[in-house]
């Protein structure tokens, strides 16, 4: 009997706010950053291999990263891993992984899951997942996770529930709004972080496409026509040249009226900036996180130090910084501006191409 159940990890993102540790070569859902000794998409992986057998496992990446992809996740095979030409945003992504399952398996029950969350207390996440996937099997529901907030975030979604329930219908979507409005939200309690995970019927997500995203059905649907490999590349050449870049919040999540979320705690982060690396990892007595070995510090207070194995860093007199060392690229900036990363990306490639990036 065949196994209904599928997960998509979207593994196709650069990662540029962790530059320069992250690169167009080597993004962040294949680096071990927060020193586990796995990378982002390995734990992603194991992380729902209990619910999920690993042939039932689609991998959307850039096809630049296919190589690494199979290197991190041997146990899947190559028709496994869904190369896209270019990126799009989530919902060309999804719409791609969508129609590829559903030309495979009309019955397919679909988890979608960045490739690199931080999930601290994992039975108690598929405990969640679990009840989604039963939820949204016996019901035409679109389902997303959400997480109790604990700050008034800037950097996340909110979702507005409709009422307390475990399973509670969405009443809408708030893109990551001013930090007035983020208290504002957290004191009035109907709001919940958006995990951006998802939990669907193949058959709901194919007709809100039709719906909500017209154009992206006629373009991907055509994978399921797609009779060899060649014509199917073709066709995905031809869609993500000519599609929208859209999120699947903005495009169909924000419109759909079939939209429930199961809101839990269970240790999760969108770990996305260094920042975020800083909350999560180990500190010294005076809350710097560094590594166990190579770093000498004198007068460092609430910094974050990132070194090569085998370098030596020593240093002194900085207060809440970010030190990043790598072979080619060593950034030292205060933490309060670690929102300028970009700005230090473009300026770098303006002068010294790619080479660095």
């Amino acid at each position: 009997m065949m196994n209904n159940k599928y997960c998509v990890i979207m593994a196709g993102g650069i990662g540029t706010r962790f530059w320069p540790k992250s690169r167009q070569r080597m993004p962040k859902q294949f680096l071990d950053i927060l020193g586990t000794g796995k990378s982002f998409i390995r734990h992603t992986f194991e992380r729902f291999l209990p619910l999920v057998p690993a042939e039932n496992f689609l991998v959307v990446t850039n096809y630049k990263y296919k190589d690494l992809v199979l290197e991190h996740l041997p146990e899947l095979k190559e028709e496994q891993i869904l190369c896209e030409p270019i990126g799009r945003n989530t919902a060309p992504c999804i719409a791609y992984a969508t129609y590829t399952l559903m030309k495979k398996n009309p019955q397919a029950e679909m988890i979608v899951t960045p490739a690199d969350h931080l999930i601290l207390n994992e039975e108690d996440f598929r405990k969640i997942i679990s009840e989604c996937v039963s939820f949204a099997a016996d019901h035409d529901a679109m389902m997303t996770v959400g997480i109790k907030p604990t700050r008034p975030d800037t950097g996340y979604g909110y979702i507005q529930v409709s009422n307390q329930e475990p399973i509670s219908k969405v009443k809408c979507f708030t893109e990551k709004p001013n930090l007035e409005l983020a208290q504002t939200f957290l004191q009035c309690g109907e709001f919940f972080w958006n995990s951006g995970i998802f939990i669907w019927k193949g058959t709901t997500i194919v007709e809100a496409f039709k719906k909500y995203l017209p154009e992206h059905h006629a373009l991907f649907s055509e994978v399921e026509k797609a009779d060899t490999p060649e014509a199917e590349r073709a066709v995905i050449e031809k869609a993500f040249s000519e599609c929208r870049a859209i999120s699947i919040d903005y495009g169909i999540m924000e419109k759909a009226d079939n939209v429930y979320v199961r809101c839990g705690e269970f240790g999760w982060s969108d770990i996305g900036t260094w920042g975020s690396v800083y909350q999560h990892s180990r500190k010294d007595r005076y809350a710097n996180a560094v590594p166990e070995e190579g770093c000498y510090l004198y007068d460092v207070r609430s910094s974050i130090v990132s070194i090569p194995k085998d370098k030596i860093a020593v240093v002194s007199g900085l207060k809440e910084y970010i030190i990043v060392d790598t072979d080619d690229v060593l950034m030292i900036c205060p933490r309060s501006e670690e929102q300028n990363i970009k700005k230090f990306i473009d300026e770098v490639k303006f002068h010294d191409g790619d080479k660095h990036i």
